[in-house]
């Protein structure tokens, strides 16, 4: 038996006693092992990673914690870098989870440290279900669409919708991306273009600094509609997350440099016109359409 919905795994991971934080041993002692050098990142590495080691992942973690106060507050805008960006040092163990959540919640960062429950939530999940990295969690029958170009597309950051592109290169260019953008180039993928959410998993996993199984799997799965969400049907229009969650477009100039000129008004949809001046492609699918098409072929009205 185990959790499958989110929200009564949190009220009794939040009821739960948690252990005491350990000091860190001075010393460790056991057979010796050669280990060989670390190899070099190849060239696709994301040129603008974070930084690795327990050391610079501390000192990460002593900025963020004064700042978990306004975490729900800003935790979607795409532009103000208001996320903790602890996540790939939690994946490499270089962070205690424990330690994190303890020294949040002193800080009044309850919002903060509900995401960290989504980390062990998915483990467990995993755990229970091992098939679940790799097949539908939910026992249905999917069909999707086999769609090179539109996949290349997605990857490159070229859909003419431009806040998955900025997403897409911040992954390229960071091998990390913003949450809520996560979410919006999931849905894109999986729902206006309807392939396969094991191709975009696996595409993330490839390019993510903290690329988590369970973590990513699971979070495609919940946005593709074949996961623990209760709400199957949710899709994201990425024009309205663009409104609403970069609102004067600036995620989308830092990411789509050929957009920078183009004002706050057309950002989130540039017109023919303007997307040709600035060599930035069309969209590749009507937004509106797709949806009609997806939910038809999902049989949701």
């Amino acid at each position: 038996v185990f959790y499958q919905v989110f929200t009564p795994y949190y009220r009794r991971w939040v009821a739960h006693q948690w252990r005491p934080l350990m000091a860190a041993p001075d010393r460790l002692t056991g057979h010796e092992v050669k280990s060989d050098d670390l190899p070099t990142p190849g060239e696709g590495a994301s040129p603008d990673r974070p930084r690795g080691g327990e050391r610079a992942a501390r000192l990460d973690m002593d900025r963020w914690i004064p700042r978990t106060r306004r975490y729900e507050d800003l935790r979607n805008d795409l532009a103000a870098d208001a996320t903790s960006k602890l996540s790939p040092a939690l994946h490499f163990g270089t962070l205690s989870p424990l330690e994190v959540a303890l020294r949040a919640d002193e800080a009044g960062g309850e919002a903060f440290v509900r995401q960290i429950a989504w980390r062990d939530f998915n483990a467990q999940v995993l755990f229970h279900r091992p098939d679940a990295s790799t097949a539908n969690y939910r026992d249905e029958d999917t069909a999707w669409n086999d769609d090179p170009e539109g996949f290349e597309a997605w990857t490159r950051g070229e859909t003419g919708f431009p806040i998955v592109d900025a997403g897409m290169r911040q992954l390229r260019a960071e091998g990390w991306m913003h949450n809520r953008a996560r979410m919006i180039v999931a849905s894109f993928l999986t729902k206006d273009l309807m392939i396969d959410w094991r191709l975009g998993a696996r595409h993330f996993m490839d390019w993510l600094t903290d690329g988590d199984i369970a973590n990513n799997q699971l979070g495609w799965q919940w946005v593709a509609g074949t996961g623990t969400d209760t709400n199957p049907t949710r899709i994201f229009n990425p024009t309205l997350q663009s409104e609403r969650y970069d609102p004067s477009g600036e995620y989308i100039r830092r990411w789509v440099p050929e957009l920078s000129d183009v004002d706050d008004e057309e950002i989130h949809d540039p017109p023919p016109l303007t997307r040709e001046a600035a060599g930035y492609p069309l969209p590749i699918v009507d937004h509106a359409e797709a949806i009609r098409d997806f939910k038809d072929a999902r049989g949701y009205r």
